[in-house]
């Protein structure tokens, strides 16, 4: 990427933008079904979000394991979806690639989606990359910081903290920081630890480092995601307090009702820029509806069973509106908890302001259609 094409990927981010992490559509014999792929991508497309995230956990870590080789085709398919959209529209979208694994694999990913055209890579890091020392936490964070210095000088960097159950890693506020100082090549850093004092950690070392204007902060907090959108995190740097907003947010949840939560997040960055008037009612209708939001979180990822059926969730959904035409996964033992599908549809029924399924009926056989 060039420095022209960066600088313009890096305004769009930190003026708060919805991405989308892209699920992947199987068919009945767990198939990629091309069809309803396409129709996911272009639903996000003309809902608004102006950025799309593949090959990351919602889209399933195996597509990467030798007998699916899905990895490159999927982000094939995205890419030109995404690029037949910024011709018709003339405006850019934020295209992210999911990169994980070891070093030597994370490069490779790395090349391939910068080979492809994609932006920036949302790093995943976890215990596999230190796996020898771990125990020595400052060693640790040395090895993380140097696999993080590697990916980067190929490709920027969305940084990611994900949560240990879904695969993370304890990254603490020292990692941030040396992160921040000593990696130019960021871009944005995705907060998914689903732990406030975590979450945190990365806000003070934004502050602290004073890269608060030119490294985006996005929200990936599924269970907390207004809260986060709507909150002033304000820290002191040199006697002087310094304020900054979470931008927006690259999230599972978003993969759903996303036209919905482009309106929201556009609604919130008004009341945050305060055109409009803030006041007690409207900040009670923020907590009210994060609440609920929360609520159909937990049933679409699957809370109360340590998100075990957080994937064919977020499928379950599109494939009640129509978007794929099953919740299958890649993994057969990857599937809906018992009691989770008449939770999804309690929340559905709940709260149907949270949904866009008006908006899908009309355009589906259109984005099926190609």
């Amino acid at each position: 990427m060039n420095k022209e094409t960066n600088n313009s990927t890096r305004t769009i981010l930190l003026g708060g933008i919805v991405i989308p992490a892209h699920p992947l559509a199987l068919t009945g014999e767990r198939k990629l079904d091309e069809k309803h792929q396409r129709a996911l991508t272009r639903y996000y497309l003309e809902s608004g979000a102006r950025g799309i995230a593949i090959g990351v956990h919602t889209t399933q870590f195996s597509i990467r394991d030798k007998k699916y080789g899905l990895y490159k085709p999927l982000l094939e398919l995205t890419m030109e979806e995404i690029r037949n959209h910024e011709r018709k529209s003339a405006q850019s979208i934020v295209k992210i690639a999911g990169v994980v694994g070891s070093t030597d694999n994370a490069i490779k990913e790395a090349i391939l989606a910068k080979e492809l055209g994609y932006d920036a890579a949302l790093l995943k890091l976890d215990n596999s990359i230190v796996a020898n020392h771990r125990g020595n936490g400052e060693k640790t964070i040395e090895l993380t910081i140097k696999h993080c210095k590697e990916v980067a000088s190929v490709i920027p960097l969305f940084g990611f903290y994900l949560q240990p159950a879904l695969g993370g890693m304890l990254l603490p506020f020292e990692f941030w920081k040396k992160f921040l100082e000593e990696i130019e090549n960021v871009l944005a850093i995705k907060i998914a630890t689903f732990n406030r004092y975590l979450s945190i950690d990365v806000v003070r070392a934004l502050i602290e480092t004073k890269r608060e204007n030119e490294v985006a902060l996005y929200t990936g907090n599924d269970d907390n995601i207004i809260q986060d959108l709507i909150t002033p995190f304000t820290f002191k740097r040199e006697g002087r307090a310094v304020r900054v907003f979470i931008r927006g947010g690259l999230l599972g949840q978003w993969a759903v009702w996303t036209k919905r939560a482009v309106q929201l997040l556009e609604e919130i960055k008004q009341f945050r820029e305060n055109t409009i008037k803030p006041s007690g009612e409207k900040l009670f209708t923020y907590m009210r509806l994060n609440v609920e939001l929360t609520d159909a979180n937990g049933a679409i990822f699957d809370a109360r069973n340590n998100y075990r059926g957080a994937i064919p969730g977020v499928l379950e959904v599109l494939k009640r509106a129509g978007l794929v035409s099953t919740n299958l996964c890649l993994n057969p033992e990857e599937k809906l908890s018992p009691g989770q599908s008449e939770e999804i549809e309690r929340v559905i029924s709940s709260y149907p302001h949270l949904t866009d399924n008006s908006f899908v009926k009309e355009n589906l056989h259109r984005w099926l259609e190609g």
